[in-house]
């Protein structure tokens, strides 16, 4: 079974949206899909293909957790 949980949480914060904190691929998912601000780019994309293939033992956590923080950085929110 993957290891689901990133060394370190992320916190998230989009504007008009509490923060959030993401501690791994399946709460990155959940973000992903019910609390995007803009469900388009190539990088939110690249996010959700990396955190299903880092919940199918595919891909390392923390290479998901990597394209995860572009995806919120490109969406325009903030990582803290």
């Amino acid at each position: 079974m993957p290891n689901d949980a990133w060394d370190a949480p992320v916190n998230v914060s989009f504007p008009h949206l509490d923060r959030q904190i993401v501690s791994g691929p399946f709460e990155a998912m959940t973000c992903l899909t019910d609390r995007w601000p803009n469900m388009s780019g190539l990088k939110f994309l690249r996010a959700r293909m990396a955190c299903k293939a880092a919940l199918d033992g595919r891909l390392p956590a923390h290479d998901a957790r990597a394209v995860f923080i572009e995806a919120v950085d490109e969406a325009g929110g903030r990582t803290h």
